[in-house]
């Protein structure tokens, strides 16, 4: 029992170590507000080298220099936009995780809910088609079977 407990509490470990590693401790600041907000603002920006991490997250040389490069201008006074817009400014919209909602950024945020709504009106138009579509000896223009006709075809059928 203390073995399988043990065995937890290092896998515990291992999985909520994974971001404490990226910020160095030579990177934190000594004033803990200015710190959470650098922490913040570090989850909202994306490391241009792993791209799909945030610069909070990321152990990559760019990131760790913009961590630095973002509590430098927390502690030169910048507020929290302030420092987005200098480092949306320096890299680009790209920087940012969520990008923000403006008319460049419009099909980002629309594409997905209109090309939903797209292929759901083409699959209910498509089988709603195919519910009124006449069977395809009626569409050549074939009449129905007479009662002799049918009597032969169920004959024909059952001797097989």
């Amino acid at each position: 029992m203390k073995m399988k407990f043990l065995l937890l509490l290092l896998c515990a470990m291992f999985l909520g170590a994974n971001s404490a590693f990226a910020v160095n401790p030579d990177e934190v600041l000594k004033d803990p507000a200015l710190e959470e907000r650098a922490r913040e603002i570090s989850k909202e920006v994306r490391c241009v080298v792993c791209q799909n991490q945030s610069i909070d997250d990321s152990n990559a040389r760019l990131a760790r220099d913009l961590r630095l490069l973002v509590r430098e201008r927390l502690v030169a006074g910048d507020s929290d936009s302030e420092v987005v817009d200098y480092l949306v400014d320096r890299y680009g919209e790209f920087v940012l995780l969520k990008p923000r909602f403006a008319f460049h950024t419009l099909f980002l945020w629309a594409g997905g809910p209109v090309a939903l709504l797209f292929g759901g009106f083409f699959l209910w138009r498509a089988a709603r088609r195919k519910k009124d579509a006449p069977l395809k000896s009626e569409a050549a223009g074939a009449k129905p079977l007479s009662p002799e006709e049918r009597a032969e075809l169920d004959k024909l059928m059952s001797s097989n």
